[in-house]
């Protein structure tokens, strides 16, 4: 599987110039790297040097950049759609709406950037996908996505298959699907389709849980509002499960003065770039797969000692709440909401206790 690394921090920091010069460091160390930006940004068009189009374009020697058009997307995956569409009913009524006369909805750029990474990644053709977006509070919800679309489909599946309404219409359901769909009860039709679903999700979130797979990297000038914002995306960063594996202080004269705010994690210093001479900004990125795999991990269950920890740098007391409504223990912190699906021992056991230590939310059951 491929290692895929992204960049976050307050726009004009210069996360685009970081993941260039991250794609450039790690292929000329003979990594083959896939540089994937978002949109159509010319930024990246104008630091490469050359077109970027919506089919791997080759930079360098195993370097290639790709754009992802969430217009072009939405029209490929439309037709995907109807094509299951027609296998599985009989009377199709998506057929005469065309891909070609979609709009993009806000959240769809997110939702295609991670299929089109997922689809890279299994193709088996690269080392190393660095993700560019013009904005990360997206990449978030991107990388968030296979644990919230996991907990709807298991916590809503259980609430509707024992309520009222599930028990009623369940009689119903076999005889008016076989008059809808074309399939056959003789057998289970959806099993492999749900078993599908249930996989790929399992695999996206374990992906991005381990940071030997998914990685990101806090990008900041000495501008106080961007080390306010570099620090708000570290914790937020965690509340989605994705390891933090640094800081890049880019134009930073006194990058020491970084390190008491971003404790627990390498501060590297980035120097200016001058015009199209990429040598110092590559020499000074750091070895990305070793930091992340050194920084500390967004959550950590003892099963033992009955706790769960979680690091939630960024953040003070107020600001994190827990809860537990549910079979699950939920954390919010920031503006993000995190599910916690604990392990069988501790599933559905009460929260005993709660304390906001040293940035780490200790959960004990």
């Amino acid at each position: 599987m491929a290692f895929i690394l992204t960049f976050l921090g307050k726009g004009g920091t210069g996360r685009t110039t970081m993941a260039i010069a991250a794609a450039k460091k790690l292929a000329a160390a003979g990594k083959r790297v896939l540089l994937a930006s978002q949109g159509g940004d010319p930024a990246v068009n104008i630091l490469l040097g050359t077109p970027v189009g919506t089919e791997p374009t080759a930079i360098a020697d195993n370097l290639q950049a790709v754009r992802f058009e969430t217009a072009q997307l939405l029209e490929s995956g439309w037709e995907q759609l109807k094509k299951l569409e027609a296998e599985y009913l009989r009377n199709p009524f998506f057929k005469e709406v065309y891909g070609q006369e979609l709009d993009v909805f806000p959240g769809m750029d997110a939702a295609f950037a991670a299929n089109e990474l997922r689809e890279y990644d299994e193709g088996g053709k690269y080392d190393v996908l660095v993700y560019d977006s013009s904005n990360d509070v997206e990449t978030l919800r991107m990388l968030a996505m296979p644990e919230s679309i996991s907990w709807y489909l298991r916590r809503f599946g259980k609430v509707i298959q024992d309520s009222d309404i599930g028990r009623a219409l369940s009689p119903f359901v076999q005889p008016v699907s076989q008059a809808v769909l074309s399939v056959d009860w003789s057998r289970d039709n959806f099993a492999e389709p749900t078993n599908r679903v249930n996989r790929m999700l399992d695999e996206g979130k374990n992906t991005i849980s381990d940071p030997t797979q998914v990685a990101a990297f806090l990008v900041t000038t000495a501008d106080p509002v961007a080390v306010s914002v570099a620090k708000y995306r570290w914790g937020s960063a965690q509340q989605v499960g994705v390891t933090v594996g640094g800081v890049l202080a880019n134009q930073v004269e006194r990058p020491e003065l970084l390190e008491s705010e971003f404790a627990a994690i390498a501060v590297s210093e980035v120097p200016v770039k001058v015009e199209d001479n990429w040598g110092p900004v590559e020499a000074a990125m750091p070895d990305f797969m070793a930091a992340a795999a050194s920084a500390p991990r967004p959550i950590e269950v003892n099963v033992r000692d009955r706790q769960v920890r979680l690091f939630l740098p960024g953040f003070d007391k107020k600001q994190v709440k827990l809860t537990q409504y549910g079979p699950e223990v939920t954390v919010e912190a920031g503006d993000r909401r995190r599910n916690i699906f604990l392990p069988p021992e501790l599933r559905g056991q009460p929260v005993k206790g709660a304390k906001f230590q040293d940035r780490y939310l200790i959960v004990s059951f």
